[in-house]
């Protein structure tokens, strides 16, 4: 890896990413973001039931990290561009992005970026968990579990008590197009 280069650090659902496995510092990964499953953005996506195709009312949760001096998370560095950030800035639009390059251990190179929870989709899981219609979907949990089981790393992330597992069809929404 070139020491001028920029980097992604993926925990989640972009560990499935080719990448150089690494080590994020004084964080741990959480449940920690949702999307409202009720309202449409365009160029987002909406879930439907696998077994019935309707679009439940719900907040699907997804995975983030949170500051934890004594932790760490195991994810991996993909070397990216300024297209390509832009690009993932629009995709991780439950996320802000910053820069961890201090917190990456073994990193040789200048700029480390990661998509941490931002306030408003961690919002939405809070009121999701509050109003007990907060879901994984459970073929995201199985693409990132099969994922970290690959990359070696030994960590179950399937979801603890008050957030269900429900199997979900993902349907990616046209953009907006005026007129």
């Amino acid at each position: 890896m070139s020491s001028g280069a920029q980097f992604v650090f993926g925990y989640g659902s972009l560990a499935g990413s080719d990448g150089r496995r690494a080590r994020l510092e004084g964080y741990r990964r959480v449940w920690g973001v949702a999307m409202d499953n009720r309202v449409d953005i365009a160029g987002y996506k909406s879930y439907r039931r696998l077994h019935d195709g309707n679009r439940p009312a719900v907040y699907v949760a997804f995975l983030d990290i949170v500051e934890d001096a004594g932790a760490a998370v195991e994810g991996v560095l993909l070397a990216v561009d300024d297209a390509a950030l832009r690009t993932l800035d629009a995709r991780e639009r439950n996320y802000d992005r910053i820069d961890v390059s201090a917190a990456v251990s073994g990193a040789a190179c200048r700029r480390v970026w990661t998509y941490r929870g931002s306030d408003a989709g961690r919002e939405r899981l809070r009121i999701g968990m509050q109003e007990a219609s907060a879901v994984a979907d459970a073929d995201y949990v199985a693409a990132v579990q099969a994922t970290l089981d690959a990359l070696g790393i030994d960590e179950d992330v399937r979801p603890g008590d008050g957030l269900a597992l429900m199997w979900l069809e993902r349907i990616d929404l046209p953009p907006f197009r005026p007129g």
